[in-house]
Protein backbone atom coordinates (compact mmCIF):
# COMPACT_ATOMS: atom_id res chain seq x y z
CA UNK A 1 0.00 0.00 0.00
CA UNK A 2 2.65 2.44 0.60
CA UNK A 3 4.33 2.00 -3.11
CA UNK A 4 0.70 2.73 -4.32
CA UNK A 5 0.62 6.26 -1.57
CA UNK A 6 4.36 7.20 -2.48
CA UNK A 7 3.28 7.49 -6.25
CA UNK A 8 0.51 9.29 -5.91
CA UNK A 9 1.34 12.03 -3.33
CA UNK A 10 1.37 15.34 -3.85
CA UNK A 11 4.07 17.63 -4.28
CA UNK A 12 6.38 19.82 -6.12
CA UNK A 13 6.54 18.82 -9.79
CA UNK A 14 8.51 21.36 -11.30
CA UNK A 15 9.61 24.95 -10.65
CA UNK A 16 10.78 27.38 -13.31
CA UNK A 17 11.25 31.48 -13.76
CA UNK A 18 8.42 32.41 -15.70
CA UNK A 19 8.49 35.49 -17.75
CA UNK A 20 5.14 37.53 -17.24
CA UNK A 21 5.54 40.80 -19.39
CA UNK A 22 2.83 41.79 -21.41
CA UNK A 23 2.67 40.18 -24.89
CA UNK A 24 5.80 37.75 -23.83
CA UNK A 25 5.04 33.85 -25.00
CA UNK A 26 4.06 30.94 -23.15
CA UNK A 27 6.90 29.99 -20.45
CA UNK A 28 6.86 25.73 -20.05
CA UNK A 29 7.55 24.93 -16.69
CA UNK A 30 6.79 21.95 -16.21
CA UNK A 31 6.95 18.61 -19.29
CA UNK A 32 5.13 15.19 -18.31
CA UNK A 33 8.03 12.65 -18.15
CA UNK A 34 7.59 9.44 -20.69
CA UNK A 35 5.50 6.97 -19.52
CA UNK A 36 3.79 9.48 -16.58
CA UNK A 37 0.60 11.00 -16.63
CA UNK A 38 -0.05 14.49 -14.19
CA UNK A 39 -2.58 15.76 -12.64
CA UNK A 40 -1.87 19.64 -11.32
CA UNK A 41 -3.46 20.73 -8.51
CA UNK A 42 -2.11 23.70 -7.56
CA UNK A 43 0.46 26.62 -8.54
CA UNK A 44 2.31 29.54 -6.83
CA UNK A 45 3.63 32.59 -8.24
CA UNK A 46 6.10 34.19 -5.78
CA UNK A 47 9.22 36.72 -5.21
CA UNK A 48 8.88 38.74 -9.09
CA UNK A 49 11.58 41.00 -10.41
CA UNK A 50 9.25 43.70 -10.72
CA UNK A 51 5.64 45.06 -10.51
CA UNK A 52 2.83 42.91 -11.99
CA UNK A 53 0.19 46.00 -11.23
CA UNK A 54 -1.22 45.80 -14.74
CA UNK A 55 -1.18 42.03 -15.23
CA UNK A 56 -4.77 41.43 -14.91
CA UNK A 57 -4.94 37.80 -17.32
CA UNK A 58 -2.50 34.93 -17.67
CA UNK A 59 -3.74 31.72 -18.61
CA UNK A 60 -1.87 28.44 -17.32
CA UNK A 61 -1.83 25.05 -18.82
CA UNK A 62 -0.76 22.98 -21.95
CA UNK A 63 -0.75 23.91 -25.27
CA UNK A 64 0.46 27.12 -27.33
CA UNK A 65 -2.09 29.37 -25.62
CA UNK A 66 -1.30 27.36 -21.77
CA UNK A 67 -5.19 27.53 -21.27
CA UNK A 68 -6.15 24.21 -20.24
CA UNK A 69 -6.05 24.29 -16.58
CA UNK A 70 -6.42 27.91 -15.39
CA UNK A 71 -7.14 31.13 -17.26
CA UNK A 72 -7.89 34.60 -16.69
CA UNK A 73 -5.30 35.06 -13.60
CA UNK A 74 -5.19 38.28 -12.32
CA UNK A 75 -1.78 38.67 -10.76
CA UNK A 76 -2.15 42.70 -10.54
CA UNK A 77 -1.87 42.97 -7.02
CA UNK A 78 1.73 40.97 -7.03
CA UNK A 79 3.61 44.56 -6.74
CA UNK A 80 6.71 43.58 -4.58
CA UNK A 81 9.54 41.42 -4.33
CA UNK A 82 8.78 39.10 -1.48
CA UNK A 83 4.73 39.00 -2.52
CA UNK A 84 3.32 35.43 -3.63
CA UNK A 85 0.02 33.75 -5.11
CA UNK A 86 -1.50 30.76 -4.27
CA UNK A 87 -3.41 29.51 -7.20
CA UNK A 88 -5.70 26.44 -7.00
CA UNK A 89 -7.53 24.47 -8.91
CA UNK A 90 -10.94 25.84 -9.41
CA UNK A 91 -12.59 21.84 -9.11
CA UNK A 92 -13.76 22.29 -12.96
CA UNK A 93 -13.59 19.46 -14.56
CA UNK A 94 -9.82 19.06 -16.46
CA UNK A 95 -8.24 16.39 -18.69
CA UNK A 96 -4.99 14.51 -17.24
CA UNK A 97 -1.67 15.66 -18.63
CA UNK A 98 0.04 13.01 -20.73
CA UNK A 99 3.81 12.20 -21.52
CA UNK A 100 5.06 15.09 -23.44
CA UNK A 101 2.38 17.79 -22.44
CA UNK A 102 3.93 20.97 -21.35
CA UNK A 103 2.19 23.18 -18.63
CA UNK A 104 3.12 26.59 -18.01
CA UNK A 105 1.83 30.51 -18.46
CA UNK A 106 1.56 32.80 -20.98
CA UNK A 107 0.19 36.70 -19.96
CA UNK A 108 -2.68 37.46 -21.84
CA UNK A 109 -2.34 40.98 -20.70
CA UNK A 110 0.76 41.00 -18.37
CA UNK A 111 2.50 42.80 -16.79
CA UNK A 112 3.77 46.55 -18.38
CA UNK A 113 7.24 46.25 -16.75
CA UNK A 114 9.90 43.48 -18.11
CA UNK A 115 8.57 41.18 -15.15
CA UNK A 116 9.91 37.36 -14.24
CA UNK A 117 8.37 35.43 -11.43
CA UNK A 118 9.25 32.06 -9.78
CA UNK A 119 6.26 29.19 -10.73
CA UNK A 120 5.94 26.21 -8.59
CA UNK A 121 3.77 23.74 -9.89
CA UNK A 122 2.08 20.91 -7.11
CA UNK A 123 -0.09 17.94 -8.50
CA UNK A 124 0.96 14.16 -9.09
CA UNK A 125 2.32 11.81 -11.71
CA UNK A 126 1.39 8.47 -11.71
CA UNK A 127 2.11 5.54 -14.35
CA UNK A 128 0.63 5.69 -18.10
Amino acid sequence: MSAILQETSIGLLASAVVHLKNADPKTTVYTVPTGKKAIVVLAVIRNPTASLADGTDFDTGDGANADTWKTAIDLSAMTAATDSKVIFDDGVKKTIYDAGDEFGIKPITGATADADATMDIFGFEFDA
